[in-house]
């Protein structure tokens, strides 16, 4: 029978009980799951650094057309109202579009930290979750980089006519990048619950039984991620996560009837002859 090695961590082929990590197993692999993540981001902040030029004149579209709009580009500019804030807008944007371009590294390593001691068979669940994980945080990034022109056009409408518009860079590149990368992490959110059927926490009826309070969750989140008067916005991000809510329950349904199947197999199937 094997066990588990000199760290205290499972190998593989042990038995339910000596996958059994201590705690101080458990600390020893969330320093090096952190550890790991923490080098992923280091490595994505130092290519954001290196592009931010190009990541800037992007984020500044929407004030361009805005600009556009009214007419007057005098009236519309960004400003910098401290020494260092041109420094520290770089340094904003290289850890949010790091953590951005570093999420198939922590995305891996929270899947890895959540579910130790994988049996050869149950590998293929993390290869499942990564490729729905990291595809789904992307594209919620990308809805929510297309839903910031549409809120900076919307809001600039309220600026009476004659009134010069201008935004403070640190608040302007705030709303944005973190716009964008809660929009991406909410767009995750529905594995983490098939996450949870598949670790046997969660049955797929708990998880449904609870979709009155889910969409309530939902459409608050949404109205507190968007503008109060950007509706449009609002509706397009909450339909998007009920959909993917649902989308959750029904894969979480499915592997408990696999599950059950299974279950019901061993159950009937007769003693093996000694």
């Amino acid at each position: 029978m094997v066990t588990a090695d000199a760290g205290g961590l499972p190998r593989r082929g042990a038995s339910a009980s000596e996958k059994r990590m201590s705690l101080g197993a458990h600390l020893v692999e969330l320093r090096r799951r952190l550890m790991i993540s923490a080098a992923g981001l280091v490595a994505g902040m130092v290519i954001a650094f290196i592009v931010t030029d190009v990541i800037i004149r992007v984020l500044t579209d929407p004030i361009r057309l805005v600009a556009e709009a009214r007419g007057d580009e005098a009236e519309v500019a960004l400003m910098f109202t401290t020494v260092t804030s041109g420094f520290e807008l770089r340094m904003r944007i290289s850890v949010v579009v790091g953590l951005i371009l570093s999420a198939p590294v922590w995305l891996s390593q929270i899947w890895l930290f959540v579910m130790p001691g994988l049996t050869r068979k149950e590998t293929r669940y993390t290869w499942g979750f990564l490729g729905a994980a990291i595809p789904l945080f992307f594209a919620g990034a990308y809805v929510g980089w297309l839903m910031v022109p549409h809120i900076v056009e919307l809001m600039a409408t309220f600026v009476p006519d004659g009134g010069s518009l201008f935004y403070d860079t640190s608040f302007y590149y705030d709303f944005v990048l973190k716009l964008v990368l809660v929009v991406g992490v909410s767009f995750v959110l529905p594995v983490f619950l098939v996450l949870l059927n598949v670790a046997g926490v969660m049955s797929g009826k708990a998880i449904l039984g609870g979709w009155r309070i889910a969409v309530l969750v939902i459409t608050l989140f949404a109205a507190i991620a968007t503008p109060a008067a950007d509706i449009v916005s609002m509706l397009m991000l909450a339909g998007i996560m009920v959909v993917l809510y649902f989308a959750a329950v029904g894969v979480a349904l499915l592997f408990d009837r696999r599950r059950a199947k299974n279950a019901a197999k061993i159950a009937g199937s007769p003693e093996p002859l000694v």
